[in-house]
């Protein structure tokens, strides 16, 4: 009996093992287990903010163009209010009904909102190439592009609800930059809840981390193209 106790404490090369040790050794393993930033307090990683960065400038590069498209066409219908634009297709396809309404000149009649798609587009197309080159901006900064970005959102969304309730006419180049416009703010916003700049806890930064709110995103997105569908169907193509 005793040589079988002894037995145990030795291992198969006859040495002596320390229990002691051997629980040191097993708290070492599961130390490399710990996630060493639990509450994700760290900045993320500069790879995770190119992704969302690329995205940004992707999206607004496209909403840039689509405010491009439109400002030409807002100064065709200065010239010819009569003037036949290139996505005026049919009575729900058209961009020259929605540009001569009063919401398509929010800030006055010789001011088309396609001259604040082109200032914004190009702000946050500045930024987010400059997170691309691993610029962080302070906090007050994100937080400034953000609440400004909000508004543009907010408004896009607002000219979208009046095209498809007021005029019941749809623009395919205001169609994009709806959601473009989504689309930045969606990683806009991405970045500043993971750098913790909008603190809405650990679990809204685990959330854009792991990349959940794309879904989201795309809900929206998918949201706007069924409602669309729904309403004007076989007459989008009439």
């Amino acid at each position: 009996m005793v040589d079988a106790a002894g037995a145990s404490s030795r291992g198969l090369d006859g040495g002596v093992h320390d229990p002691e040790t051997d629980l040191d050794e097993i708290d070492d393993d599961l130390d490399d287990y710990v996630d060493p930033d639990p509450e994700l307090r760290q900045p993320p990683t500069l790879a995770w903010r190119r992704r969302t960065a690329i995205e940004m400038v992707i999206s607004g590069a496209l909403g840039l163009l689509a405010s491009f498209v439109l400002s030409i066409d807002a100064l065709k219908l200065a010239a010819d209010p009569n003037a036949t634009l290139s996505c005026s297709i049919n009575q729900v396809i058209n961009c020259g009904t929605v540009a001569l309404r009063p919401e398509a000149h929010i800030l006055g009649e010789f001011f088309p909102n396609a001259f604040l798609g082109i200032a914004a587009e190009s702000v946050v197309i500045t930024i987010a190439v400059a997170m691309i080159g691993g610029v962080i901006f302070p906090r007050w900064y994100m937080l400034t592009a953000q609440a400004i970005y909000t508004i543009g959102l907010a408004f896009a969304w607002y000219l979208f609800g009046v095209s498809y309730f007021v005029i019941h006419a749809l623009c395919p180049w205001c169609l994009l930059i709806t959601a473009t416009t989504t689309l930045v703010w969606a990683g806009l916003t991405r970045i500043n809840v993971r750098e913790g700049a909008i603190d809405l806890g650990v679990g809204a930064r685990r959330f854009v981390a792991n990349g959940n709110d794309w879904f989201v995103t795309v809900a929206v997105l998918v949201f706007m193209v069924a409602a669309i569908l729904l309403r004007y169907g076989s007459q989008l193509i009439a």
